[in-house]
């Protein structure tokens, strides 16, 4: 009888198991068709489209697709050169092969398979129950007996003798508590662990800015090397943006392979809030806008890398006439994207006007912010929402991120789900390249990077926002408008921010920029008003177009561009020695301070 039992209950539990799945994967196929339905219907969707790999409309409950450098990587001369590289190579590759992460259909799926096992153990153990009075009588007399030799303090022979037991030996001195922790599938590595299980060396530098803000300078180091190249980051991005293309399609390791000394910076705006107050409020961190990213951040990574170059290069200065007159060993040259193009070039001019050495020999800026006037009209409504809201938005938020563990994971295991419903991804693509403008990256993708995780993610302060929204209704290039005469007067000396681009004469070392056709969030014409101004100004500048969108240049495997890079790397000539200040910045106030709002 407990046989036949038994096989009712499995035949029944494969059926339910059947009959769920089949019910799961029917309503994600339909999800799926309905998505491929309306993204059939949106206009202008093959251009955003375009740049997404093995696009199709059948849903696959499988991991994406392996990165290009992955697949060529036996093709890469520097990886056959060092076979540690490459052994860290194929445990990379059986890593990601056998990825873990799930979406959230995934655990979905997940989730019925033990409900339904747990619901038809705890039914088989009550038909075994009623079919086995005998054993279950036992069983209860066992129990109570246990539990009256307990509260008698009388131990029962025959329990002592069931009880397991755990002899410590000498590998294993000590008992250690057991810590459960439950696993939530999602990819939560950092940049630390992407360049380390590609076997290159990393280092990670805390760095403290004036106003408190702790900053995580990351470091490929070459400590013997006077090339440096340090890479910054644009909005919403980390300096896991330069090493997400592995080691063929990143520049951090191109140039680390071309022996350069590799510094990886990272702007604050993280939700986790790393700053020296440890119980500094929301409003308090958030509370800054671009200008402390090129006043305070960089400031504070480039000091850092200046110190630590100095005191590394110190003991191979052979000659001291050479040590005394040489007060900078090495040539450090700033790759820049986006709104890091942007604090770049405040770094470098307030840096002159404050008459404090910049240290920098060259700039490479990757579609850099400043100028956004020329935008589509989706930009053009923003602004206009924004400057009309901010007042009613100012003093309830702080800036725009998502603030609990629970939503991150959820847009990352989302991410997932996009990865393998490709209707569903390409319709959330194309809706998010209309909000940027349609601009072409794939956005869906960059959405799966680690550093979009539950524990951490970029966000974007309001006045960092409310910035750039001046930088387009001013159609110029110009720090942060305090609302006031009287406080710009405090802050600049002047009733007015700033306006940088009339600065852009103090420029003293060769500047290159770069612009991309398909790029919709900083068109070219945006990239080439910077040119023009520093042409205008005498600046040693070169400006050059590819066929990118706004996040090619760093997510994108580009090879044309990582070639353009390299080459301009290798024009990098020693530190020039700093110009004088033009007449018109003598009335300036000599030392410039920007508010931090605290």
């Amino acid at each position: 009888m407990q046989r036949a039992v038994d096989t009712v209950l499995a035949v029944t539990k494969e059926s339910v198991k059947t009959f769920t799945y089949e019910s799961l994967h029917n309503i994600v196929r339909l999800i799926n068709g309905v998505s491929a339905l309306l993204l059939s219907i949106l206009p202008g969707k093959a251009s955003i489209l375009e740049g997404i790999h093995g696009w199709e409309l059948r849903p696959t409950f499988r991991g994406p697709r392996l990165p290009r450098w992955m697949e060529n990587s036996g093709n890469n001369p520097s990886v056959a050169q060092s076979p540690r590289r490459l052994q860290s190579l194929k445990d990379h590759f059986v890593q990601r092969a056998t990825d873990r992460r799930h979406g959230v259909v995934e655990d979905l799926h997940l989730a019925i398979e033990f409900s339904i096992e747990s619901a038809f153990d705890y039914v088989h153990k009550v038909a075994h129950s009623i079919l086995s009075p005998a054993d279950t009588l036992g069983s209860v007399c066992r129990w109570f007996l246990s539990k009256l030799s307990f509260q008698n303090d009388i131990p029962s022979e025959d329990f002592v003798s069931s009880c397991p037991t755990t002899v410590l030996s000498d590998k294993d001195p000590a008992p250690s508590e057991r810590k459960s922790s439950f696993n939530l599938n999602t990819d939560a590595r950092t940049c630390q662990d992407v360049i380390t299980e590609l076997g290159y060396p990393y280092e990670a530098i805390r760095v403290v800015t004036t106003d408190g803000y702790v900053l995580l300078l990351e470091r490929i180091p070459r400590r013997d090397s006077r090339k440096v190249v340090y890479l910054q980051h644009g909005i919403l991005d980390s300096s896991m943006g330069w090493v997400s293309n592995g080691v063929v399609g990143s520049p951090a390791f191109a140039a680390y392979d071309q022996g350069y000394d590799v510094f990886l910076g990272n702007l604050r705006g993280l939700v986790s809030r790393e700053h020296i107050d440890k119980n500094i409020s929301s409003r308090q961190y958030w509370n800054y806008s671009i200008n402390e990213h090129g006043t305070q951040d960089i400031p504070a990574m480039v000091e850092k890398i200046h110190d630590i170059k100095i005191s590394e290069l110190k003991s191979n200065q052979s000659d001291p006439e050479e040590e005394s007159n040489n007060d900078q060993p090495y040539k450090l040259c700033a790759i820049c994207h986006s709104l890091g193009g942007a604090a770049i070039l405040i770094y470098a001019i307030t840096r002159r006007i404050e008459e404090k050495p910049h240290r920098l020999s060259r700039m490479i800026l990757l579609s850099p912010a400043g100028f956004h006037h020329d935008s589509t009209v989706v930009f053009t409504v923003s602004e206009f929402l924004f400057f009309l809201l901010a007042p009613l938005l100012a003093p309830i938020l702080p800036a725009f991120y998502i603030p609990t563990r629970f939503f991150r994971m959820l847009l990352n295991k989302l991410a997932r789900d996009f990865h393998n419903l490709p209707a569903v991804g390409g319709l959330v693509q194309t809706l998010m390249s209309y909000v940027v403008g349609g601009d072409s990256s794939n956005w869906v993708g960059v959405l799966g990077l680690p550093h979009y995780n539950m524990n951490d993610m970029p966000g974007v302060a309001f006045r960092v926002a409310l910035h750039l929204a001046q930088m387009k209704r001013s159609k110029k290039f110009a720090m942060f408008d305090y609302g006031s005469p009287a406080a710009n007067m405090e802050v600049y000396g002047s009733p007015e921010p700033l306006d940088l681009g009339e600065y852009y004469s103090l420029i003293d070392i060769p500047v290159d920029l770069v612009a991309g056709r398909k790029d919709r969030v900083i068109k070219p014409s945006m990239v080439r008003n910077h040119y023009k101004l520093m042409k205008d100004a005498g600046v040693e500048v070169s400006f050059s177009e590819f066929e990118y969108a706004h996040l090619d240049f760093t997510f994108s495997h580009c090879e044309e561009l990582l070639s353009y890079v390299m080459s301009r790397l290798l024009l990098v000539g020693p530190p020039s020695k700093q110009m004088q200040r033009p007449k018109s910045v003598k009335g300036k106030r000599k030392d410039l301070q920007v508010k931090t709002g605290k």
